[in-house]
C-alpha cells in the first residue's frame, strides 16, 4: 500500500520553512511545519511522522533537547531525524551524530539536495511509502554468522539481528566487515564513506564508531567487534565467535 510520507519540520524561520514545505510537497511528501519545539512535540505525539527535520536553534528549546524528547515518545526511536542548523562548528556536528541523528545539514543548503537526503534516509529505513518486499523465510541469514550484509537493502545483521543503522554507520560497518582485521585510518574512512562534498572531521568518524559499538554491544555485550588502534584508526575483530 502506498502513502505520502509525513515529514515534520521544526524550524522557526518562516522563509526556510516555506521553501522546505514547497520542495517536499512537490516531491510527494506531506510537510507539517512547527515553528516551536513544543508544537513539534504535540504534532509528533498526535501522529509520529515518517521523518523529522529539526533546526538546532529553536526559540523555546535546542534541537538537541527536542531530539531526545521525541526519541523518548512512543514510536520515537523508530523515526529517522535530520538536524538543520546555521552553525557548522565541528562540536555541533559531533553532538548531533553522537545523539544518533541520521544526517546533518548546515545552512545555507540546497533544498533539492536536502530532499534527496530525505529520500535516501527513508529508503534505508523502509519508511518511503512503499510496502516492504516479501522475503521468504529460507533467505533469512543464520544467527551463527557474525555479520551478514545485504547491499541491495543497505542492511546489516549481527548474529541474526537486524541493526538499525544511519547512512554513515552502515557505510562504516560495511567497509570494516569487508576486510576483517584490516586497519583503516580515520582519513581512509572519511574518504571512502563520506560524500566528497561533505565537510567531515576525524571526530565525526569517532562519533559514528561510538554509536556503532553501542548498537553491537546491545546484541553481544561481551564481544568487542571493533578494535581501536590508538593514534591510527579502527579494524573489525577477525576473531569473532561464530555465535552468541
Amino acid at each position: 500500500m502506498l502513502f505520502n510520507p509525513r515529514i515534520l519540520i521544526a524550524e522557526d524561520e518562516s522563509g526556510i520553512a516555506d521553501t522546505l514545505q514547497y520542495v517536499l510537497r512537490t516531491d510527494g511528501f506531506v510537510p507539517v511545519w512547527c515553528p516551536t519545539a513544543q508544537e513539534a512535540i504535540a504534532q509528533f505525539t498526535a501522529e509520529p511522522p515518517a521523518l523529522a527535520i529539526l533546526d538546532i536553534g529553536l526559540p523555546d528549546m535546542s534541537g538537541f533537547e527536542l531530539f531526545k524528547r521525541l526519541q523518548a515518545l512512543p514510536g520515537g526511536a523508530q523515526v529517522p531525524m535530520l538536524f538543520l542548523t546555521a552553525r557548522s562548528d565541528e562540536i555541533d556536528r559531533v553532538v548531533g551524530l553522537e545523539l544518533g541523528a541520521d544526517d546533518y545539514v548546515a545552512k545555507p543548503f540546497s533544498p533539492r539536495e536536502l530532499v534527496a537526503r530525505v529520500r535516501t534516509i527513508l529508503r534505508r529505513s523502509g519508511r518511503n511509502g512503499q510496502s516492504a518486499p516479501t522475503v521468504a523465510p529460507a533467505s533469512a541469514p543464520s544467527p551463527a554468522v557474525p555479520f551478514a550484509v545485504d547491499s541491495e537493502r543497505m542492511q546489516i545483521r549481527y548474529y541474526g539481528h537486524l541493526l538499525e543503522l544511519s547512512r554513515y554507520e552502515y557505510g562504516l560497518l560495511r567497509l570494516l566487515v569487508q576486510r576483517p582485521g584490516r586497519v583503516f585510518t580515520r582519513d581512509e574512512l572519511l574518504r571512502q564513506v563520506w560524500d566528497e562534498s561533505s565537510e567531515s572531521f576525524d571526530r565525526t568518524v569517532d562519533a559514528h564508531i561510538k554509536t556503532l559499538r553501542a548498537k553491537l554491544k546491545a546484541i553481544a555485550p561481551n564481544i568487542e567487534a571493533i578494535r581501536t588502534l590508538r593514534g591510527t584508526g579502527y579494524a573489525l575483530n577477525e576473531e569473532l565467535p561464530p555465535g552468541v
